[in-house]
């Protein structure tokens, strides 16, 4: 995807502050940190949202989940931290490729949803 922005950091056009890499994912902190541990996991391979993952990509989507679990010990967030994948429209995706937010620090982070 030529003008993904996600993907135009994996391919190093746009520099990011790295936190991990190997051959399917990347992770860097996110440059708006919403708390102290703030660091964004995405697939190197485009894929636009958690709707259009398939059976296939099961494997990578596990991954995605275990590495979080160490960034986040890694980074500051020993005692916990909060997985986000948004999802289209209504998750409130903003960038079209799929990833996976790792928010957390020393403080909890608070509700997950407001009520209506």
């Amino acid at each position: 995807m030529d003008n993904c922005l996600f993907c135009k950091i994996v391919r190093g056009e746009i520099p990011s502050r790295k936190a991990y890499e190997d051959d399917d994912l990347l992770a860097f902190h996110d440059i708006h940190p919403q708390r102290p541990v703030h660091i964004l996991v995405i697939p190197k391979r485009h894929i636009t949202s958690l709707a259009q993952a398939t059976p296939a990509d099961v494997p990578l989507l596990g991954r995605m989940l275990q590495v979080a679990q160490q960034l986040a010990m890694d980074n500051g967030s020993p005692d916990g931290f909060r997985t986000i994948i948004n999802t289209g429209l209504v998750g409130q995706q903003e960038v079209m490729h799929l990833h996976m937010h790792i928010v957390g620090g020393p403080e909890p982070v608070g509700p997950m949803l407001k009520r209506l």
